[in-house]
């Protein structure tokens, strides 16, 4: 496996690998310190990023690496160099590109033209690395077994509404995405996806419109934003509307187990997609889970470049 450009391609072992280094690096983040010296590695950035930008360039200084961080328009790539030309000079420099931008099928020609590990950082379609993050999280608070356990997502089935379908079906968990019917529930070519993966796993997915029902018994109660990057601002009252039922508010919360948490891949909009009683509150485990943005890019990085990978060919 040379590059991570989608969650599905992800084996569990290679997740269960991630995951064990991830947290070593959560112990010790110097344990590896000259895995990257004298190396530079890309992170190419056309969307707005605090997250993933500073856990992106602080995972390849702790790696012993030099980060260069590059915008959207400071590549010729705006002037019309293509794509494919692109990936080929960065591999010819560095030794390994970070990508967040909008189309999937961008970091995906990237990987194909690209000798060197392409790893999605966030795309329209999926955010592979944020679902390392959060299962790192939810390991440390549940450990590794998970029956009986359910995983509750909730709000607009966007990008991450994929990645946490796609995810808990390779881990093998009982994982559910609550959202409105129509344009905003989850892409159904996904939701299958992760059902055939959730079928050889002894996963279970389910894709549902009652926030409550979604909510009862849960573990997880997890939500992002409803007005992402790139979307309309003439749909904002229509979106808004739709999705007010699916806010994770002290109601949803007591319909959860004893244990549950509350996750949210952030920024994160108090009054609208959770209340901030719920985000504030003892349950939420939200700013754990963005230091794990470090530890799991890191953990990529780390074994991405040695190839210890083995993804799973569709």
């Amino acid at each position: 496996m040379k590059d991570l450009l989608r969650t599905q391609d992800l084996s569990r072992d290679d997740v269960e690998l991630l995951l064990e280094t991830a947290a070593q690096f959560a112990q010790d983040p110097l344990r590896s310190k000259t895995a990257l010296a004298n190396k530079t590695v890309a992170i190419y950035m056309t969307k707005p990023s605090t997250r993933t930008r500073l856990s992106s360039e602080t995972a390849v200084a702790h790696l012993g690496g030099t980060p260069i961080f590059i915008r959207g328009d400071e590549l010729q790539l705006g002037r019309g160099e293509t794509i494919a030309d692109t990936a080929k000079i960065i591999s010819g420099y560095c030794s390994a590109l970070i990508i967040r931008t909008f189309a999937q099928a961008d970091v995906e020609e990237l990987g194909a033209n690209a000798s060197i590990p392409v790893i999605n950082a966030l795309t329209d379609d999926d955010h592979p690395t944020q679902l390392l993050a959060d299962w790192l999280t939810i390991r440390e608070n549940f450990g590794t077994d998970i029956s009986g356990r359910k995983f509750v997502y909730l709000g607009d089935g966007n990008n991450m509404s994929h990645a946490w379908l796609i995810m808990g079906a390779i881990m093998g968990a009982h994982v559910v995405a609550a959202t409105p019917s129509g344009k905003w529930a989850p892409n159904q070519k996904i939701v299958e996806i992760a059902k055939k993966i959730a079928a050889k796993s002894g996963g279970k997915v389910e894709v549902v419109h009652d926030p409550e029902f979604a909510s009862k018994d849960a573990s997880v109660l997890y939500t992002d934003v409803w007005m992402s990057m790139g979307d309309s601002e003439s749909e904002r009252s229509e979106k808004v509307l739709a999705l007010s039922p699916f806010a994770v508010t002290e109601n949803l919360l007591s319909l959860t187990n004893s244990d549950s948490i509350f996750m949210h891949c952030l920024p994160a909009h108090r009054g609208e997609e959770v209340e901030a009683s719920v985000i504030d509150g003892p349950r939420s485990v939200i700013w754990r889970e963005a230091y794990h943005r470090r530890t799991t890019i890191q953990s990529v990085l780390f074994h991405l470049t040695r190839g210890d990978l083995k993804g799973i060919k569709h």
